[in-house]
Formats: structure tokens, sequence, C-alpha cells
């Protein structure tokens, strides 16, 4: 990166994108966890490949941080007049109107939007391409938030919803958020209503949480949680977002929600803020999510499967909502 520079310009593709001020510090800090916005743009021109397929057809809400993470934070959903023509942007419904979302199809704008001091993206889990679908999501996500700094219930969290959902023959997906938890992603068809998939995503949380009261949670409200994790399905409903595989978190040392196999979970040194922007790559590299299956799941069986699981008598060859669900 040229040295005073005050701009730079960066190949994306079949555009130009222009860098400015590519020497502002974004994360401040020593012992090689100071980053600028150039060593941001360098990283997401890596993990482009990787990261776009997460992105595309999606509304997005950035979090941007122009004076870098020490700085005033603002959310943006709507896009500004100003962003160049080429951008993709979506008119999604909000009660009373409507709200025009940026895009991100290519390696140009997510370049941009890092320009733009986006450091976080956070995604639907609804597409508006190639059909509008934004009330049918594709995607359904389960955050194992702890109520305290022990990752070792987040790790026992994962594996017994792992299983549950494992019972229930629907493929899923680990991801650390770079910030406190896991995120579980189930595949999905995009067929069913996105109040029908938050109301099977409760009902399984409620499941797993009736089995082992002691340790999990689907209490809103943190006063009634205790030292329990809560199993959180907040994000399924409409309009709502999760973070987007690879982004970078604005905290210190810029970790990244970084996606890591159901082996992974066993690695001691597994934590919401394993990888940062240094190494994630390396770790994507490793192809993470390479045996989850390219087309969603239906819920019809699943759910068919979660009745059948609650109903099931105690006792021997069965377990009720009493006993532990699918724990081996």
């Amino acid at each position: 990166m040229s040295g005073g520079d005050t701009t730079r310009t960066v190949r994306a593709g079949r555009r130009t994108v222009r860098i400015h001020r590519p020497q502002k510090v974004l994360f401040p800090g020593g012992g090689g966890t100071e980053y600028t916005k150039g060593d941001l743009v360098d990283y997401h021109r890596a993990v482009a490949p990787f990261m776009l397929p997460h992105l595309r057809g999606r509304p997005l809400m950035l979090e941007r941080h122009p004076d870098g993470i020490d700085g005033p934070t603002f959310m943006q959903k709507n896009t500004p007049e100003n962003y160049p023509e080429w951008i993709t942007r979506v008119e999604v419904a909000k009660e009373g109107g409507t709200v025009c979302h940026t895009v991100c199809d290519d390696t140009a704008t997510l370049l941009y939007l890092v320009d733009q001091a986006s450091i976080t993206l956070h995604r639907w889990l609804s597409r508006t391409a190639p059909a509008d679908r934004t009330d049918r999501p594709d995607r359904l996500v389960f955050d194992l938030d702890p109520s305290r700094d022990d990752f070792g219930t987040v790790r026992e969290a994962a594996r017994l919803l792992g299983e549950l959902l494992d019972e229930l023959k629907l493929p899923s997906a680990l991801m650390t958020t770079g910030s406190r938890g896991l995120h579980v992603i189930v595949p999905l068809t995009g067929d069913h209503h996105v109040d029908e998939v938050r109301a099977f995503a409760r009902e399984v949380a409620d499941t797993l949480a009736e089995a082992h009261p002691d340790r999990l949670t689907t209490a809103a409200r943190k006063k009634d949680r205790g030292d329990r994790l809560y199993l959180d399905v907040q994000r399924n409903a409409y309009a709502q977002t999760a973070v987007t595989p690879c982004t970078v978190r604005a905290l210190p040392g810029a970790p990244v929600a970084t996606p890591l196999s159901w082996d992974q979970l066993d690695d001691p040194e597994l934590h919401a803020r394993r990888w940062t922007v240094a190494d994630a790559l390396d770790q994507l590299r490793t192809g993470p999510w390479a045996g989850l299956p390219r087309r969603g799941r239906a819920l019809g069986p699943a759910r068919r499967r979660l009745e059948a699981l609650r109903d099931r008598p105690p006792g021997p060859g069965g377990r009720g909502r009493d006993t532990a669900v699918a724990i081996g």
C-alpha cells in the first residue's frame, strides 16, 4: 500500500473502485492488531469469492464506523442517493412505507461499502432475486447467546442443537459470530412464509430448553435467563438480519464471523473471536461448509418429526418432553 496517498484505486472485475484515505486506522491497537481501511479492502478482496454467495440478492443493513470502531456508529438501511448507479438497490416493504436497501452482488460493491467504512454487513435471511421472496427466507438461524463469558456453555448448546437437528433430518452449519457466541444455520427451500419459519425455530428451541431447563432458555428478557444460555430465534422475523458469513465485527482485533465445521467444535482453542482478518481466509479455504447440501430443506417433514418427538412417551424406547432430547 502506498505511503502518503489519500486515495487508492482497486480493480474489481470490470470496475475500478476508488478507496479514500486507505491509511485511515479503523481498528486501533498494538501488537499487530491495528488495521487500516486499506487492510480491510485487502481482506474483502481476498474473501469475496467466499463471501458473495451469502450476500447476493439479499437486502443489507450496514454497520458503519466512519471514524473507526472507537468513534460513533450508525446503522444504515436506506441507500444514499450518492451511491453509484451500478450498485444494486431493492425496495422492500415496511410498516407504513418502504425502504430502499443496498444489495451486494459483486466485488466492486463490496469494496465500495468498505470505503464507506461499512465494517459489518448484516444480511436478510431471504432474497429479492431472481424473484421477490423477501417474506420467504431460505435460511433459518439459531443464535446461541451466553449469559456470561463462558464459551463452554455455547459449545455444549451447539452440540445439543446439532443432535436435535440431525434427528429432524435437517442439515445445519456452524459459524462463529465474531462477538460472543455461535450461529447454527439451517438452509431452507425458501417456500415457507417467514412466520412459519420463525414458529418452527421457536418450537425447536423450546423443545431443547424444556429438555435442559437448568442450562438453556428461550426467555427474551435478560432478567428471566439467569446464568442459562439464550436460544435466540428472533432473527427469523421479517426484516430482521443476521451477520453475514466472513464479515468483520467492530471489536478490537477485527474478529470475523467465520464458518467452521462441526468437527471443529471440539477444538480447545475455539471461541467466538477465534478468527480475525489476519487468518479467517485460511479457515475459509479449508471448506468448512463443503458438506452442506446445495438445496435447502422443506420444513414439513421436520415439523412432523418434531411433533412425534415431543409426543413420544417417556420411558424405555421413548423420549418425552421431560427427558433429554437428541442427546448422545
